[in-house]
């Protein structure tokens, strides 16, 4: 650390008190932890890069909400160009998808609410591939239920192919004319599917409002209807007394002469830089932030990067590959309405089998399939038709015509097995807008994955024509990732082959935390947000339990 930054004073932001307890990073896990520790009394202040996202900036209800996904609600950051955006380089097979600001993914999320599967946990014992978490689904089991209860998740009890857990807090959304086709599908080939749960309320419930199916929830819900933190944790947290400095982008995490973290330098919006000070520190900055801000944390203790004795951090990064199936249907669909999150899902192909030629699986689910523009553009991707005259004109008449409003698409989200060449690493030569290096994505997709995705794909294709499809069209490979960035940090009982323990606390930095999806030892199938929720609060009331025998700075 820098000595100028010993001398940073901003009565602002509570540089003048030391926290118990410093969080970088206000998303799914930050917020989690935010709300909790400060219901237990202690001081807790977050860090977050970029600012509040309110109901009016959702374009969701206007006639341009298509368009918003070209650039101001893109979910690639490096389309979307927002000012709490870095810059993320490098030729990866898969671009990780994220989002900076109060709530951080889950701004963006669909939704999808999906507990990993049990045999998840436990993958180099059935599998002998990877490695087994530290932990059980048991151990999550609780968590699960309460985080859902949170969140006022709609959703379908019961379901056979998952271990058995609570009720959700509201029955499903309604699956729809969408759902229903693709189930006739799946009746007739006697397959696996289940009603879709999704962190969107059903009816009013805690502080969210009834869904109004508009189907544009990745570009924000304006009735309030999808669970973010910002409608769920924060106002919980700060009512507790937590605080949350917006525009706060950390730059690293200084240790004391005994190895002790000492809390965050950070640099605000007008680039002044500062230094919050805390007995404990918290990363929760997605396992894409977090491993750039271990890396940017080098040190002569560390040189590799901070809480790097394994060299694992930042290596095997999970993303979950994703390729859809659409089904073209005579029939009306009302494929335009929402949730936009799962209508149906199905786990049929989800563990491994002897006779496929990989290990593991992927999870289906079915989506509406959007207005008249996500239609087209479908259409245009999945015919490989190319330049401006393909989509303009008699063209696009005909392509809206025959998908818009008759199409459903299965989505095909494939178990990604870690690899240590998947990795973040710092770019030595492009920086974000504060001087810091940006994140480089080095990735290529498994042939495991490849041959998985293949697979899942030809069977999809069945389902669609069992429901009846006049036409499927089939995408590739998405460049650009869902949202889901695993494994960066790794979690075990081993300081050679982890990063953190079963307790996500630092082997190297005992007063160092990571809670985010970097600490996942396996991606699984399942959308991940449920863990990642489940496992902090599993972790932070461990924090609580264990306050007595926490080390800290001196």
């Amino acid at each position: 650390m820098r000595p100028d930054l010993e001398r940073q004073a901003a009565p602002a932001s509570g540089e003048n008190s030391v926290a118990d307890v410093l969080i970088v990073g206000s998303g799914a896990s930050g917020s989690v932890a935010a709300a909790r520790l400060a219901g237990a009394g202690f001081r807790v202040i977050c860090l977050e890069q970029g600012d509040w996202v309110h109901t009016a900036d959702y374009m969701s209800a206007t006639p341009e909400a298509e368009l918003a996904w070209v650039q101001r609600w893109n979910p690639d950051p490096v389309a979307r160009r927002n000012p709490a955006d870095y810059p993320l380089t490098g030729e990866a097979d898969v671009r990780p998808v994220m989002y900076n600001g109060v709530g951080g993914g889950l701004v963006q999320w669909a939704a999808m609410w999906q507990p990993l599967l049990a045999s998840d946990f436990k993958v180099r014992s059935l599998d002998g591939v990877a490695d087994d978490w530290p932990i059980t689904w048991a151990e999550l089991a609780d968590q699960y239920g309460r985080v859902a209860r949170d969140l006022s998740v709609s959703g379908l009890a019961d379901d056979p192919a998952l271990p058995e857990m609570a009720a959700y807090p509201n029955p499903p959304v309604p699956i729809g004319k969408v759902g229903m086709a693709a189930a006739r599908g799946m009746d007739r080939l006697g397959w696996h599917w289940w009603p879709g749960a999704n962190a969107i309320a059903s009816r009013r419930h805690g502080a969210l409002q009834a869904c109004q199916r508009r189907g544009t929830c990745m570009t924000g819900c304006p009735e309030n209807a999808k669970a973010t933190p910002s409608l769920t944790h924060w106002p919980r947290a700060l009512a507790a007394g937590a605080r949350l400095v917006t525009g706060a982008r950390v730059a690293e995490i200084p240790l004391d002469d005994r190895g002790r973290a000492i809390g965050a330098a950070y640099l605000d919006s007008d680039g002044v830089e500062h230094l919050q000070r805390a007995r404990v520190v918290v990363l929760a900055a997605n396992a894409v932030g977090t491993a750039r801000l271990l890396l940017l944390s080098a040190s002569a203790r560390f040189p590799d990067g901070l809480a790097n004795s394994s060299g694992l951090v930042g290596r095997r990064l999970m993303q979950h590959p994703y390729r859809t199936v659409t089904a073209v249907c005579e029939e009306s669909l009302e494929s335009w309405q929402g949730p936009w999150g799962q209508n149906i899902y199905s786990l049929q192909f989800a563990e491994t089998h002897p006779d496929r030629d990989f290990v593991r699986g992927a999870k289906w689910m079915v989506m509406p399939h959007g207005g008249p523009m996500f239609a087209v553009g479908e259409y245009h991707d999945a015919h490989r038709l190319a330049g401006f005259e393909a989509l303009w004109g008699e063209n696009f008449h005909r392509a809206a015509a025959e998908v818009f409003g008759h199409a459903f698409a299965w989505g095909i989200q494939a178990e990604d097995l870690p690899e240590e060449h998947n990795r973040v690493i710092l770019d030595d030569e492009v920086c974000d807008s504060s001087g810091l290096p940006a994140a480089r994505i080095e990735y290529r997709l498994s042939e495991n994955a490849r041959r998985m995705l293949d697979f899942n794909v030809a069977r999809a294709v069945e389902a669609a024509e069992a429901a009846g499809a006049t036409s499927v069209m089939v995408r590739g490979l998405w460049p650009t990732g869902i949202g889901h960035v695993l494994g960066t940090t790794r979690m075990g009982d081993d300081p050679a082959t982890s990063v953190v323990d079963r307790w996500c606390r630092s082997h190297d930095v005992p007063n160092l935390y990571v809670i985010d999806g970097g600490v996942f030892v396996t991606g699984g199938s399942a959308n991940p947000t449920a863990t990642i929720m489940a496992n902090a609060l599993r972790v932070t009331e461990h924090m609580i339990d264990e306050r007595s025998s926490q080390e800290v700075p001196l």
